[in-house]
């Protein structure tokens, strides 16, 4: 945030609206003052001049009035004396006296001496004279530029009427430059007090606006994350208060800032550790968040998909246009599998609303699925190839024993033979269904295991000795096993049961004159047995799934041989159950190699234990 500048901050306007207060103040004082001054110095001149009229009048009057012999001066003389004795400072004062007729008998101005004896054409000293009412008017005077003031008086005579009149007129200049060096006074001292207010408003603002400039401050430093700092407090008023508001503010949040950073934190661990994937995107359907497991899922880097859409992100363009439909769907199976690798993931949407029950987002977890489709699909595959394995006996036995209903038991040709395959069928039967009990046992780790100390290389003996002595006649069997002692912590019947299913195997598929060759070969911590026969071989494709249960890689020979294809699975469990590893290796008309591990036993193991 930029600074503030001096002539844009609050403190020039509080000393602007400070200044123009007291100048509208100043301003209207003044005026109220000069116009009472001007009112009250024109009353009192007006007053002092109607005094000396009074005067004068009275003084006239009794020169008119008076009879006169020939030795005294007559009344022009009189009148000039009388106007003489009037002491009139103001040289603008003009007083002319007149008769009834309106000549001008006297005045003061010397001149106006030969005005003595004229006719006035003065409207105010006619209406005078004429109705005995005095004239009091003030008057711009063009000649000399001045504002006079002119009173009019009449004389009265003996009977009661005018026989002349007396006019003063005198300037108001004076007054009104009394008035101009009392404005200019004012003036100045108002000048002089706006000075000095102006400094004690600046004085003053800055004792307002600095505990402001300090709130602004700390806001910026609040605003980065900082909540260490406190502001002073300069007083108890309303600015005090609020620096005291402001400093309990940054406590509250400075516990709220902390408690959501640890929630954050939180959030953040635990999206950074689940498993799941975690998607989050704004009401357009723009991600905005995307944890690491989302970003290995859907192989994309977080900080790349950052606002891009949903429906482009999860590949959903196909399925799904409009982004607000995808709540409505529950969940979601999308397919992320390449020609080499399944990958399916689940997703499942949820909406994020406010308050108003408004959309404000989307939140979409998606998990990995690969392993439950594929259980599932082997599942079902699983039911599927159960009921073929067993719908193809039971057709069978049911075409023979419908034939043997139908009377071919009287043939004694026949009926052997019928009887015969049926009593096959059913022992291949009960062979599949003890192969899926002991699978099923082994799945829910019901099967019961009696594991001893076993002395592996002799036990590998054994069992072999037990095949050589049934072996058939165009098979042969050769071992290779190592003298010495290997000691392997085992269950005997069931890893006979293993070797009795490869072997086994290997004899069923070994060509006539074929040879059969165990090797055993001891290593440090594990044994490795491999059973390798010289029969027809499995393609590399089909290599990893023989050990899946009803998978035969030759279904025609495998039904030929009576097999159940769930020989290899079995064994594969056993194996496992053991602690062992199981895998094959081939070659199309060059046999098949099947390899097992064990886990030896240190030699202090007690038997038994």
């Amino acid at each position: 945030m930029n600074k503030v500048g001096f002539f844009r901050s609050i403190q020039l306007k509080f000393i602007i609206i400070y200044i123009l207060l007291l100048i509208l103040a100043v301003q209207v004082i003044g005026s109220f003052f000069t116009d009472r001054l001007e009112e009250d110095l024109s009353e009192t001149f007006k007053a002092s001049v109607n005094e000396r009229v009074e005067m004068l009048s009275y003084n006239l009057e009794q020169a008119f009035a008076r009879e006169r012999s020939e030795e005294e001066p007559n009344l022009e003389q009189e009148i000039q004396a009388i106007i003489d004795d009037v002491n009139t400072e103001n040289l603008a004062t003009t007083i002319h006296v007149y008769d009834g007729q309106s000549r001008i008998l006297g005045t003061n101005q010397i001149d106006g001496q030969s005005e003595v004896g004229r006719k006035s054409t003065d409207i105010d000293v006619k209406n005078t004279i004429l109705f005995d009412q005095p004239r009091k008017n003030t008057y711009f005077d063009r000649q000399t530029d001045s504002r006079v003031y002119v009173h009019v008086e009449p004389l009265i005579g003996n009977e009661g009427l005018a026989v002349g009149a007396i006019q003063f007129k005198a300037s108001l200049e004076e007054v009104y430059d009394q008035i101009e060096e009392i404005n200019n006074i004012f003036l100045q001292g108002s000048i002089l007090a706006i000075s000095i207010s102006a400094i004690l408003g600046i004085l003053v603002a800055r004792t307002i606006t600095k505990p402001i400039k300090e709130m602004r401050e700390q806001a910026l430093i609040m605003s980065n994350g900082d909540f260490t700092q406190k502001l002073d407090v300069y007083g108890q008023d309303e600015i005090g208060q609020l620096a005291e508001t402001f400093n309990d503010l940054n406590s509250r949040l400075k516990h709220s800032y902390a408690t959501i950073e640890e929630e954050r934190r939180k959030l953040s661990s635990v999206l950074s550790y689940m498993s799941d994937g975690v998607i989050a995107t704004d009401q357009t359907g723009s991600v905005t968040l995307m944890n690491d497991a989302a970003a290995r899922m859907i192989g994309a880097n977080p900080d790349d998909v950052i606002g891009d859409d949903l429906i482009d992100v999860l590949n959903l363009e196909e399925k799904i246009v409009d982004i607000s439909k995808l709540p409505d769907s529950g969940s979601m199976i999308i397919d992320f599998s390449d020609e080499e690798t399944p990958f399916i993931i689940r997703a499942n949407f949820s909406t994020v609303v406010d308050e108003e029950e408004e959309v404000t987002g989307f939140i979409t977890v998606i998990s990995d699925v690969t392993e439950q489709e594929k259980i599932e699909q082997e599942r079902r595959d699983f039911v599927s190839n159960v009921s073929h394995e067993l719908r193809t006996p039971l057709t069978t036995m049911k075409s023979y024993l419908e034939a043997l209903s139908d009377g071919a038991w009287e043939n004694k040709e026949i009926a052997p033979r019928f009887l015969e395959v049926t009593q096959k069928e059913t022992d291949r039967m009960i062979r599949m269904v003890n192969d899926l009990l002991q699978l099923s046992k082994m799945d829910s780790d019901e099967l019961p295991m009696h594991k001893e100390r076993t002395e592996f290389v002799s036990y590998v003996h054994q069992v072999l000795d037990r095949y050589e002595m049934n072996l058939p006649e165009t098979i042969t069997l050769e071992r290779n096993i190592p003298k010495g002692k290997s000691h392997v912590w085992m269950d005997r019947d069931k890893i006979t049961q293993v070797f009795d299913n490869i072997i086994t195997n290997a004899f069923k598929y070994s060509p006539e004159g074929g040879k059969v060759r165990v090797n055993l070969d001891v290593r440090r911590h594990m044994t490795i047995v491999s059973i390798q026969d010289e029969g027809m071989g499995i393609p590399y494709d089909k290599l990893e799934k023989i050990f899946d249960r009803f998978y035969r890689a030759d279904r025609a020979r495998t039904r030929k041989f009576g097999g159940t294809g769930l020989g290899l699975a079995i064994t594969k469990e056993l194996v496992e159950a053991h602690h062992g590893k199981i895998w094959a290796q081939s070659k199309e008309g060059r046999g098949t190699t099947i390899l097992f591990t064990l886990p030896l036993m240190g030699s202090k193991r007690g038997k038994g234990k």
